[in-house]
């Protein structure tokens, strides 16, 4: 269950992301818009994944998970194309959730989860990557304000290189981070009492 401190910064974080999704339609931004409701909807995530597998959040990760989302809605109303860096923590941020449950998910099954880590976030960041990029491309056809807005070849291989940051890190620090959400099948009094 969360610490009502927890709960009040997971409602403060929705209410800057609706900050966002208001700024998004007065400004008439239909990326803004659809990125803040995208975002919003993912802060419910942990509580959808403790339900369906029986783990639980420590507040950091949650407050870590929501703090992706709301750089990330924040961004689209200037920071990605203002601030230089923005777009490098957002993608290492965002990298580093999906390889915690890529890690996650791989221990709980007994796998090495470092090659699997890095291989699912790789393949996702030129996944998205190529949605970017389509996206852009058919609202520029069309002449519609693109929900996602790619920047070029540059972009794309450094957002690629801190995806792969992100991976990194997750495989070198996620036995340490993520013990709450990789469970074990032995327990102190199973393995006590199969000892002679």
């Amino acid at each position: 269950m969360q610490t009502s401190v927890a709960s009040e910064a997971d409602r403060g974080v929705r209410y800057a992301i609706l900050a966002v999704l208001v700024v998004g339609f007065r400004r008439r931004d239909p990326g803004a818009v659809f990125n803040a409701i995208v975002s919003i909807a993912a802060t419910f995530l942990p509580g959808a994944v403790e339900r369906r597998y029986d783990v639980t959040f420590r507040p950091w990760q949650r407050a870590y998970l929501s703090t992706a989302m709301l750089t990330h809605a924040v961004g689209m109303l200037g920071p990605y194309d203002d601030i230089w860096w923005w777009d490098h923590v957002t993608h290492t941020h965002s990298a580093t959730i999906l390889g915690g449950l890529t890690f996650a998910a791989a221990r709980r099954r007994g796998r090495d989860p470092r090659p699997w880590v890095v291989a699912i976030v790789a393949c996702a960041g030129v996944l998205w990557e190529v949605a970017e990029y389509a996206i852009h491309a058919t609202a520029s056809r069309l002449g519609l304000e693109p929900v996602l807005v790619s920047y070029g070849a540059a972009d794309t291989f450094f957002d690629l290189v801190f995806d792969i940051v992100g991976a990194l890190v997750v495989a070198v620090l996620g036995d340490s981070l993520l013990k709450n959400l990789i469970s074990t099948d032995e327990s102190p009094s199973s393995t006590s009492d199969s000892q002679p």
